[in-house]
């Protein structure tokens, strides 16, 4: 049985993982997109993450394509009891504008509710921060959402510690709802965007943390250890840089906790990150349920304290 997180100060408690859904409609079609979901939600999973502008940049794609096949499946499986879904605002300009214009979240909301066929985003997400609309304003247009019952939760994405605290003193200023759950980028191999100052906040402040990239884009699989492997897949000419730098120390200490604990480099990618303050849960993506699989175990794997001051270190 799954052991729930309590996300930050919210009302929604989920699995250790999030699925992240950015594939669906994209590199996973509907068969592969419906085998993972099924896959993700009977292996105890709780929460999948997508966003409107998944997937606009791909040939042919306007965004929305996620959204839409998450939809049909939560129509055709009649999951949607057992799902929480976060989608996000900001980076998929349309009606109403762009950004955070209040306009353009009031309509994107709209938009993500018809393409998930559901009557309430259990957590809506500001994809980026906007400097361009002042934080009250943008908050006021996430509250009527609440207040229609069309959103539980707030969060942010990809904002800075003083914006995310400049957001919570407009909120509590103008008594407006508060972003209550962060997510950045965060992995083992890239840690300065969310150590210090800003995960600091959230663990003083009680902001749930869900980071994305947790596998760094397929690096942390362990799919690319020198410059014959970069050529595998269109991510690997992103990968040359890891393995000079820091990647290299931090895939040996992986292989070595690996052996010791019988789990992928995937599960102990994951592990690591669920271990660290203010984290609940990690997301990562799927495109087949042999994946899917690999992750799910993640979720039970509980590494030593030894174990992960070994992996913080090889990534220092």
């Amino acid at each position: 049985m799954t052991i729930l997180r309590r996300l930050g100060a919210t009302d929604l408690h989920i699995a250790p993982l999030v699925l992240g859904g950015n594939v669906f409609g994209w590199t996973a079609d509907k068969a592969a997109s419906f085998a993972v979901l099924d896959a993700f939600v009977s292996g105890g999973g709780t929460m999948i993450d997508t966003a409107d502008v998944y997937s606009a940049w791909a040939p042919g794609h306007k965004g929305g394509e996620s959204e839409s096949m998450i939809g049909e499946w939560l129509k055709t499986s009649g999951r949607r009891n057992d799902i929480l879904i976060a989608t996000k605002v900001g980076m998929l300009p349309g009606e109403g504008g762009e950004k955070l214009a209040p306009a353009r979240i009031a309509a994107a909301c709209d938009a993500s509710l018809k393409h998930l066929g559901i009557e309430t985003i259990d957590l809506y997400f500001a994809h980026q921060d906007d400097d361009a609309v002042a934080q009250e304003d943008a908050l006021a247009a996430f509250s009527k959402l609440i207040d229609a019952g069309k959103v539980r939760a707030l969060g942010a994405s990809n904002f800075h510690a003083a914006r995310l605290k400049s957001a919570h003193d407009a909120a509590m200023k103008h008594g407006l709802p508060h972003y209550q759950v962060l997510q950045p980028e965060y992995n083992l191999v890239s840690r300065h965007k969310f150590e210090g100052e800003l995960q600091d906040y959230c663990v003083t402040n009680n902001v749930g943390v869900v980071p994305y990239y947790g596998l760094a884009s397929g690096f942390l699989t362990g799919k690319y250890r020198s410059k014959d492997d970069l050529g595998q897949s269109v991510r690997g000419g992103q990968m040359g840089d890891l393995l000079e730098g820091k990647g290299a120390a931090v895939l040996a200490a992986m292989d070595e906790i690996a052996a010791e604990t019988e789990a992928s480099l995937a599960q102990v990618a994951l592990a690591w990150l669920a271990a660290q303050p203010g984290v609940t849960a990690p997301i990562a993506s799927a495109t087949n349920v042999k994946q899917v699989e690999d992750l799910l175990g993640a979720m039970t794997l509980e590494l030593s304290r030894a174990q992960l001051d070994r992996l913080s270190a090889a990534g220092a």
